[in-house]
């Protein structure tokens, strides 16, 4: 079943309700509020621009467990040249604009409209949305965004202008020890090499709590 929320009361329905594709419920808008409601109950948004607002939670949750992060032996010799330069926060608004504007196999278009750049660029204002940049020779190569509830950092998504560069981002992040779970939503062949898992969405509601 899929339900349709109403734009002036924040509040979603049980997230195991939601259809096998993971569609939960349409509608609402992307305040503050709403977004990390969603979030803190294992639900994020992702829609075309024409489309309403579509909230999902899927049943099985692609997810990296930070200790657990996979470097190859190619990733351990790419970091040990030191060939980039990695920051936190310092590029918020680039990194998403990377994000929206690159090519993606197999998808047309961008779910990161103007709308949702907007929202998140106001969630990172006030502390909740954050940024990994990854640089090489003063140039912005590769990055990524997501949201933070408490100490799960909820990817939302990454750009790679250089080969490797999104891959050290997702590596730095999980070495920094500042957040166990790493929720990258949906799984691709790029995450699993990296370490990701697929979990039942039951057990990520749990991870939630557990790290709180």
């Amino acid at each position: 079943m899929v339900f349709r929320l109403s734009p002036k009361v924040i509040t979603f329905p049980d997230p195991a309700l939601a259809d096998e594709d993971g569609l939960l419920a349409i509608g609402g808008d992307l305040s503050e509020a709403r977004l990390l409601q969603a979030y803190r109950q294992g639900i994020f948004p992702w829609y075309n621009e024409e489309d309403p607002i579509c909230w999902y939670a899927p049943k099985a949750r692609c997810v990296i467990f930070s200790e657990r992060v996979k470097v190859s032996k190619s990733m351990q010799q790419v970091l040990r040249k030191g060939l980039f330069e990695v920051t936190f926060n310092q590029a918020f608004g680039a990194v998403i604009g990377h994000c929206a504007g690159i090519s993606r196999k197999g998808q047309t278009g961008t779910w990161i409209g103007p709308d949702m750049q907007e929202a998140y660029m106001r969630l990172h204002e006030s502390g909740h949305a954050h940024s990994v940049e990854v640089w090489r020779d003063g140039r912005l190569a590769g990055g990524l965004y997501g949201i933070v509830t408490d100490r799960v950092f909820c990817g939302e998504s990454m750009f790679s202008l250089e080969p490797n560069a999104s891959k050290t981002a997702l590596i730095w992040l999980c070495r920094q020890n500042q957040y166990p779970l790493i929720d990258c939503q949906m799984p691709n062949e790029h995450l699993m090499s990296l370490g990701a898992e697929m979990i039942p969405m039951e057990e990520y509601r749990h991870l939630l709590q557990q790290y709180a």
